[in-house]
């Protein structure tokens, strides 16, 4: 998880590890749910000790009415946090999808002989079709208008556009295949 993900959710107001944990779970829908419990309270350590956030415990309160969670911390931003999120607000980023290696896997297994190349495009097809159902099925089951819906919405289009990126790249490898 990107540390200013957690910045950002901070820069609305202080919270707690699982305030935060709950936002980002709404915001990712099913994708949340695989979401590491621990994983925010790692990042939030990171944050504290990069100086980008800070942390108060509320004093204990004692006797009977004492609430059972008055121990928690608190995590806010301190100005080099506020200056990061602004930052990374402007920063223009794009996910970079890892077809190099594809390739690159594609052009050894020819030329040392390894794998058909066009078998290797068939068992990655199959995998992203896998994905898309899994993602297709996700997204229909959100509400409409839920966060998480226009993410799911993102990943469908993203899987789609490789899978058309595989049917070229088995185009080529079947002319070279007839032309050798």
């Amino acid at each position: 998880m990107q540390q200013e993900v957690v910045l950002a959710l901070l820069a609305k107001e202080p919270s707690h590890g699982y305030q935060l944990r709950a936002r980002l779970r709404q915001a990712l829908g099913p994708i949340g749910e695989a979401m590491n419990a621990g994983q925010v309270y790692v990042v939030l350590t990171r944050l504290e000790k990069a100086g980008l956030v800070t942390t108060e415990r509320p004093e204990l309160a004692t006797g009977p009415a004492a609430a059972p969670t008055a121990d928690r911390k608190t995590y806010a931003l301190t100005p080099k946090g506020q200056q990061r999120v602004a930052e990374w607000m402007t920063e223009v980023s794009w996910p970079k999808p890892d077809l190099t290696e594809f390739h690159l896997k594609l052009v050894a297994a020819a030329a040392a002989g390894l794998a058909d190349p066009l078998s290797i495009v068939d068992t990655q097809r199959r995998e992203l079709l896998r994905r898309l159902r899994e993602a297709q099925r996700a997204a229909m089951a959100e509400p409409d208008g839920a966060e998480a819906g226009l993410l799911l919405e993102g990943i469908v289009l993203r899987l789609q556009a490789d899978l058309r990126w595989l049917e070229a790249c088995e185009r080529s490898w079947t002319t070279r295949r007839s032309t050798s």
